[in-house]
């Protein structure tokens, strides 16, 4: 007798035929137990195609620091940094007094289902399971780089991290961070060049800029708001490059402004929950990659359920599952800034 990995229901009494698999053997119901066998869930191999998408779509994914988890959450010790001072012949040494702590990470489950029909399977002429895994590595890409940079919410129902602007409107006695410090919001006046400048000085001008480290990740509003920046004779401040971005001088690659590599992202707009497709205002999230930790706990991934077989023969309908386990967090403060253009007037 083969034992099948299904969980009889309340319903359905023990011994109960369910299906016949294709090689004759009997499939029963097992009451009272758990699954004896799970599905097989594939992990993306670095060069698939969905890893491809998700680093083109996820700035996150692609520039931030990656610590590994082999459990849901992990302690990531942050050093408060060093002193040094004079030493003369023969004098006493001193000794640092700064407060090292740690970060907290806590994995997160991004996740979906796709029921497809055995028809569209067979019949259809393109590959239609790898076709949604590179859809679905679109949205979780989108909605990733929105939960690390753009919720404005606290962690909680439907936030799974502290954002990197959640985390820059809040003081931080730990690190000495003022709310909002690292902060820019344009107002109705919009973005303008000073704007952009003083937000990324925000960075420059503290203990955790390294121009090597340095990343920008920005909505892709902000390229139209680029072009439109000029000088007091109406030319544009960003020239055009032979690329087609207004950014960085001619021929950029990859994109720049003021030397800093553009990662544009569709999830930094700001959200009241993490979403793949945010309404609010679009950021430019200046950030030292070396404090955008990002936890990986497992995936992409992804496991096929066969409709033939089981409850699923019923229907012919198949299941796809892919999923994705992340952490985030924010390293310190003031490797971060931000820029909103919350003037209203962007044309998305």
């Amino acid at each position: 007798m083969f034992r099948s990995s299904l969980l009889a229901g309340p319903s359905v009494p023990a011994r109960t035929l369910l299906a016949i698999l294709p090689d004759g053997r009997p499939v029963y119901a097992v009451a009272g137990g758990a699954r004896d066998t799970m599905e097989a869930w594939i992990p993306e191999e670095f060069d698939s195609q969905v890893i491809m998408r998700v680093n083109q779509i996820s700035g996150v994914e692609a520039l931030g620091s990656p610590v590994p988890m082999n459990s849901e959450t992990r302690s990531v010790p942050r050093s408060a940094g060093i002193g040094v001072s004079l030493v003369a012949k023969g004098g006493t040494y001193g000794e640092d007094q700064s407060v090292n702590d740690a970060v907290i990470l806590s994995a997160q489950k991004f996740g979906m289902a796709v029921r497809i029909a055995e028809e569209d399977i067979d019949d259809a002429i393109a590959d239609v399971i790898a076709t949604k895994q590179k859809d679905w590595a679109t949205s979780y890409g989108k909605m990733f780089d929105n939960s690390c940079l753009a919720v404005s919410a606290a962690p909680g129902a439907g936030v799974p991290f502290a954002s990197v602007y959640y985390t820059l409107t809040q003081s931080d006695s730990a690190t000495g961070y003022s709310a909002n410090a690292n902060l820019t919001q344009t107002g109705s006046g919009g973005t303008t060049y000073v704007s952009l400048s003083n937000s990324l000085g925000n960075v420059e001008r503290g203990n955790y800029f390294d121009i090597s480290e340095m990343v920008c990740l920005a909505h892709p509003a902000y390229r139209n708001i680029l072009r439109n920046i000029k000088d007091t004779n109406q030319r544009p401040i960003f020239q055009e490059s032979t690329a087609g971005f207004p950014g960085g001088g001619m021929a950029a690659s990859p994109d720049t402004i003021f030397g800093i590599p553009i990662h544009w992202s569709l999830g930094a707009m700001t959200s009241a929950v993490a979403t793949p497709t945010p309404t609010g205002s679009p950021l430019i999230v200046w950030a030292n990659r070396n404090y955008m930790i990002v936890g990986r706990r497992s995936g992409p991934e992804s496991v096929f359920i066969d409709g033939r077989n089981g409850l699923s023969a019923l229907t012919d309908e198949s299941i796809l599952k892919m999923r994705a386990r992340r952490a985030f967090a924010v390293g310190h403060e003031n490797a971060f800034a931000v820029h909103e253009d919350n003037s209203g007037n962007i044309l998305i």
